[in-house]
């Protein structure tokens, strides 16, 4: 069943309008063609709102609750620590059908739930390249969401590119710490290639075009693949070689440890964000504060 017959005639309210929010809005209108009316995006600035309103007609408001109270699916896209303040706000004001959709990194759904005195909850872990409908999405949903509202969630995200279904709440940080947190390894290591080659004696837009190309061009190279991914460096990695000696000098460097020490540090953080905004709210919000 296609995205726009799945989510035909059903309101969906965004509780933060950041980058999150945006990437999703993107992908419902652009791939899923769901009606920019379906969508209202609720945030604290006012210009942001008319920024959404203006790119893809979406309604707009500054009222969580407004926004939430006519909702057929919550969309929770807020900074973990502003969540609590959040949830304070809305109890009482989802429709008991409705499905809460978190993509609030860190959070469990026990606590979503309790906050909103609401079961229906499906909590996800995007990553950015949803904003091209490239994303990896994994996600899971509490036993009280219906077989209608998971296929609701699943044709959201199949708009942002591929998801997986988990059955447990932990491989929800696994995941932050892997595919969320991936892309900025990826990039981190882009940027890296890139200096290098201007080093060598490229200019930076040639840099930039070898390594985005290079990457791009290895990934589907591996998708396509059924070997392991040892095997396919083995394939280019001569006895005596170029490669052999780039990777020796990796190797030597700790590269598999540094990173694996990065992936375990992304995690643990992942957990550590969700059980500080368990803690009571110091302070009031800022304006802004509740964007994502």
């Amino acid at each position: 069943m296609a995205v726009i017959d799945t989510l035909r005639q059903l309101t969906l309210a965004f509780i933060g309008s950041g980058t999150m929010a945006e990437a999703i809005i993107l992908a419902l209108v652009g791939v899923g063609g769901v009606d920019p009316e379906q969508i209202v995006a609720s945030g604290p600035r006012r210009a942001r709102g008319e920024e959404l309103e203006a790119r893809y007609g979406v309604r707009v408001t500054t009222d969580n609750v407004v926004a939430a109270s006519e909702a057929d699916i919550v969309v929770l896209s807020v900074k973990p620590q502003v969540l609590p303040t959040v949830l304070t706000e809305l109890r009482g004001h989802v429709r008991p059908p409705a499905l809460v959709f978190s993509t609030v990194a860190g959070m469990p759904i026990g606590t979503i739930s309790a906050g909103l005195d609401h079961a229906a909850v499906v909590r996800t872990m995007p990553n950015t390249p949803a904003q091209i409908g490239e994303g990896m999405t994994v996600w899971t949903a509490a036993p009280a969401v219906t077989e209608v509202q998971r296929a609701q969630a699943q044709a959201i995200l199949r708009t942002m590119g591929l998801e997986m279904y988990v059955t447990h709440e932990d491989a929800l940080d696994m995941a932050t710490a892997v595919s969320g947190t991936g892309p900025t390894y990826i990039f981190l290591l882009m940027e890296a290639m890139v200096d290098a080659a201007v080093h060598l004696g490229f200019s930076r837009r040639q840099a930039r075009l070898l390594v985005l190309q290079t990457v791009l061009g290895s990934v589907k190279f591996a998708q396509q693949s059924d070997l392991h991914l040892a095997q396919l460096r083995n394939m280019v990695t001569s006895p005596g070689g170029t490669s052999a000696e780039a990777i020796y000098q990796l190797e030597k460097g700790g590269l598999r440890t540094v990173l694996s020490k990065a992936i375990w540090a992304a995690y643990k953080k992942s957990r550590l964000l969700g059980e500080r905004a368990q803690q009571p709210a110091e302070g009031p919000l800022q304006v802004g504060e509740n964007e994502n």
